[in-house]
């Protein structure tokens, strides 16, 4: 059976697949030789996730590869903002992220986990793509509390040690990030999405899962052997 490659995360995995999305432009990258499963959960925090997160993939048959883990941009909203009901204290927050990888680890011995910090904040998009009825002109995220989830979830990812993407930091070393890879201060643009696609790619790449190593599944047109395809089928069993 081909392996999976399972994404876990918040809004930013559940909008994965879309056009131009970095889920769909590694399922396609991928496309011989691992599937990739969406798991997002849009407007999730750690806590719930903690708690849903053995529901999530029991339906996932079959070797798994590697898995995403990528939340912290909800449990990062701010406290005494609109979206105060999604936040977690950052201490929790580390709690929550090394619960799910025990249990992705537990389920899965060999698995490969890779943490994603939160991507940063435009501010100035949250204003004006404001969160439901939200008049106070004041973002529900901001981009220093967003940079502490960010460094907690490297944190994490170093005790436990897992690979990580800092993507807060990434998406930051180019001039104009904000509206290049940012659509409403926070969700990602299709830059923003190739952005990360290519961080994930480089990521699997440096666990041995990259897809020149990866073997495709079942023989490709050019080894067929016109005269006895029988064989070419065995050869791959």
């Amino acid at each position: 059976m081909r392996p999976s490659i399972v994404l876990f995360g918040d809004s930013i995995t559940e909008e994965a697949f879309g056009e131009g999305g970095w889920g769909s432009s590694l399922a396609n990258h991928y496309s011989r030789s691992a599937d990739v499963v969406l798991r997002g959960y849009s407007g999730y925090n750690t806590r719930w996730a903690a708690r849903v997160a053995g529901r999530a993939v029991a339906s996932i048959a079959g070797p798994v590869s590697a898995v995403t883990v990528f939340f912290g941009a909800n449990d990062a909203a701010l406290p005494d903002r609109a979206c105060a009901l999604q936040h977690v204290p950052l201490a929790e927050y580390k709690d929550n992220l090394r619960a799910i990888c025990a249990l992705l680890k537990k389920r899965w011995p060999s698995v490969v986990v890779i943490l994603i910090t939160p991507p940063p904040v435009d501010e100035d998009g949250r204003l004006r793509y404001p969160y439901a009825h939200d008049f106070s002109g004041l973002p529900e995220r901001t981009n220093a509390a967003a940079g502490l989830y960010a460094r907690a979830c490297l944190e994490v990812a170093r005790q436990c040690g897992l690979r990580a993407i800092d993507i807060w930091s990434r998406m930051q070393r180019l001039p104009g990030w904000e509206k290049s890879f940012l659509r409403d201060g926070l969700h990602l643009t299709p830059r923003g999405n190739r952005v990360l696609f290519e961080e994930v790619v480089l990521a699997l790449k440096d666990a041995n899962l990259s897809l020149e190593a990866l073997p495709a599944d079942l023989p490709l047109f050019g080894d067929m052997d016109p005269d006895n395809p029988a064989k070419s089928f065995e050869d791959h069993e």
